[in-house]
């Protein structure tokens, strides 16, 4: 087996089981949801080892570095230990998960579509409830 010296993003980001196919990780890329170094990049950019990328996945927002290349996929185990997440990273998306937790109890459930009076108290709940944060 040859050592790599650089692979394609969209293959590198599948391969560490980032996204589930190649073809999600190559339409986040596309839409920006991929910087290398702070710069938006394609999926035929050459992943290189040291690269700090960071990466939106779902609501998360992740900023790792590449400590390994590999072409395919394979096991979690042997994945994690090709990248390296940042401690800010960790921390970010630790309490941005915390604040959707918290905020789940503020929707309103309702078994059916509010009529005009529902929604005027329902708008009218939700613009004393920001301005408070204020």
């Amino acid at each position: 087996m040859t050592e790599l010296s650089k692979v394609r993003a969209d293959k590198w980001l599948w391969s560490v089981r980032l996204f589930k196919t190649r073809t999600l990780a190559k339409t986040a890329i596309e839409q920006g949801k991929v910087r290398i170094r702070g710069q938006r990049i394609k999926p035929s950019r050459d992943v290189l080892i040291n690269d700090v990328i960071r990466v939106q996945v779902g609501w998360d927002e992740r900023e790792i570095t590449v400590l390994g290349l590999i072409e395919k996929r394979v096991s979690a185990a042997i994945a994690q230990t090709l990248y390296e997440e940042s401690e800010e990273s960790i921390a970010r998306r630790e309490k941005a998960a915390e604040l959707r937790k918290l905020n789940r109890g503020a929707d309103i459930l309702m078994d059916h579509k509010p009529n005009k009076k529902e929604r005027r108290k329902i708008h009218r709940f939700k613009r004393i409830g920001a301005d408070n944060d204020n």
